[in-house]
């Protein structure tokens, strides 16, 4: 299953993290990272809520240092990881150059101050757009095996 991705992240004390050659300065609070996975989104998220694996993107070095806490999966034939980050930023303080190798916006973590559960969901109806939110590696690898995305599910 192709698609994109929120995950919604909590970072209980200011950090600095460090990637390969990138260092943030990163505020306590939570965050949202928009990502995509073209080939397997439930592999994707699933390996998100790891915690032992190769450190790779910039988001499993934040990983690392914080906490997980659910991830919307949104199934898509087409790329709107672009399109989603946009509009979280519309609302989020940026973290630039974050996670945002490839494509044209110039990050794809940003803070707030609360959780952004309901700004999400807000933003998944505004787009039409079907989802499904996970709380584990095992319930993202259930979704690609029931297919069971709803608009407003989870």
């Amino acid at each position: 299953m192709k698609g994109s991705y929120f995950l919604v992240i909590h970072l209980p004390t200011g950090k600095e993290i460090a990637t390969k050659g990138r260092r943030f300065a990163l505020k306590e609070g939570y965050y949202v990272y928009v990502g995509s996975a073209m080939n397997s989104l439930e592999k994707r998220v699933a390996r998100h809520f790891r915690e032992n694996k190769k450190l790779h993107w910039h988001i499993d070095f934040l990983l690392e240092e914080a906490r997980l806490l659910r991830a919307y999966m949104i199934p898509s034939g087409v790329r709107l990881e672009e399109t989603l980050s946009i509009e979280v930023s519309k609302f989020g303080e940026p973290v630039e150059g974050f996670g945002a190798g490839d494509v044209r916006v110039s990050t794809n973590l940003y803070r707030f101050e609360r959780e952004p559960d309901a700004l999400l969901r807000v933003i998944l109806k505004r787009l039409g757009l079907e989802w499904k939110r996970v709380k584990s590696e095992g319930e993202a690898m259930e979704f690609g095996g029931k297919n069971e995305a709803r608009t407003g599910k989870g």
